[in-house]
């Protein structure tokens, strides 16, 4: 760049800032600037700033580099088929993920800067000619009209600044994915993508329920196994919900069970209320996941079957909890992995849990009460765009449910 500098030899290169970017400067991502707190902003994020006596405007240039790690799969959003390349903390790598498997015109990417003291870098990334324009148009105003010092929390912190959470609901109403390739069937779909500067991830907007049990395999293996496994996900969580509740609910009511399923009943001495034991251990395993998040990769293998000894035969032999209700909560903690939005995961375990309260003080009425409840949170609830959290079961839309249901082969479009 310099060694042009120094090659300028025409008077009229330097008649004008736009003459000489034009002529003068060697680099494709150049920008004339006239606003102090843009120039401000660009120039504390790196950017090299060239002021020349005469000009009105700076001449901006972007020949940054970014240190990233490499975009390997995600720990998280892993599948058995399809891509191996995952989102980085970087935003030009993220944008660049998705154009590449998105060559078309209609791709838009919008960039907005968030918080004053971070300035953070947000991406709004949709295709023009299919996306909800009131939809559009209420992120913009939501992003444009955020009023905070910075993003800490990266993602979570701007979820935080342009939606109002209602604290008694925890289903929640953004989906997040590690994965290009998902973000990039979202955007093709209509959705909305939004891309954070320094956050591995995308958040996809509107989200349903349905939209958050979908994961890549689904669309990596043909039909009949996609729908195997997407119907299986919605078995395996309605049985995380519903299954300590209905087994409390038999050991409550003895006299009601079949002699087949007699062997549900708990025979040894009972020392702790089954109630207290399942709680107890919804908290236990919640302890033991943030402990293996802090525990050294080398000591993993061991502490966890020292863990698995030690909390598993002798909690039973010290009388603590019997082995069904270690047998039923195992199931439970690994089951809730099949879900891909950890999320969900956790506001499924809220809901057992008000079950399980509600089972133990009012035995059949509590547990109806709490169906009702988990419903109508759930029929109540919004997506970020305003339409019904159950869509399209309520309003109900059948040929849409049977493709959230089944996995249909995709149509000439691609859908």
């Amino acid at each position: 760049i310099l060694e042009f500098f120094y090659s300028v030899e025409k008077p009229e290169d330097l008649a004008d800032e736009h003459a000489f970017a034009q002529r003068c400067v060697p680099y494709i991502e150049v920008d004339l600037i006239d606003d102090l707190d843009k120039l401000e902003t660009v120039l504390l994020s790196g950017v090299l700033v060239l002021v020349v006596d005469g000009f009105s405007r700076a001449i901006a240039i972007d020949a940054r580099t970014y240190p990233q790690r490499e975009t390997s799969e995600p720990e998280k959003d892993k599948t058995l088929r399809g891509s191996r390349d995952g989102f980085v903390e970087t935003l030009v790598a993220n944008t660049a993920l998705i154009r590449r498997r998105i060559r078309s015109r209609s791709l838009t990417m919008e960039i907005h800067t968030v918080g004053e003291l971070s300035r953070t870098d947000v991406v709004v990334c949709y295709m023009k000619d299919q996306v909800d324009r009131a939809l559009l148009q209420k992120i913009t105003d939501k992003l444009q009209s955020v009023r905070i010092d910075s993003l800490t929390m990266n993602q979570q912190s701007l979820v935080e600044a342009i939606y109002q959470y209602k604290w008694y609901n925890p289903f929640p109403k953004f989906k997040y994915t590690e994965r290009p390739d998902t973000a990039a069937s979202a955007v093709l779909e209509g959705n909305i993508v939004l891309l954070v500067d320094n956050s591995p991830s995308a958040i996809i907007l509107p989200t349903s329920i349905f939209d958050l049990i979908e994961e890549a395999d689904d669309y990596y293996f043909p039909p009949l196994t996609g729908t195997y496994l997407r119907l299986s996900r919605y078995v395996i969580m309605l049985m995380t919900l519903l299954i300590t509740p209905l087994w409390l609910l038999a050991l409550q009511n003895p006299e009601a069970l079949p002699e087949g399923l007699r062997f549900l009943l708990i025979e040894d001495e009972i020392h702790v209320p089954v109630i207290l034991q399942l709680l107890l251990l919804e908290l236990a395993i919640d302890g033991l996941r943030l402990a293996s998040l802090n525990t050294p990769n080398v000591l993993t293998t061991s502490l966890s079957i020292i863990g698995a000894v030690i909390l598993g035969d002798f909690a039973v032999q010290s009388g603590w909890f019997s082995p069904q209700s270690l047998v039923y909560m195992a199931f439970v903690g690994i089951a809730n992995y099949s879900q891909p939005s950890l999320e969900l995961g956790y506001s499924l375990k809220f809901m057992r849990m008000l079950l399980l309260i509600l089972t133990a003080l009012f035995n059949y009425w509590g547990f109806a009460a709490g169906l009702v409840l988990i419903f109508v949170l759930l029929a109540l609830n919004k997506t970020f765009s305003g339409k019904s959290y159950l869509y399209p079961l309520i309003p109900f839309h059948g040929r849409a449910l049977v493709k959230k249901l089944f996995r249909t082969r995709l149509s000439q479009n691609g859908r």
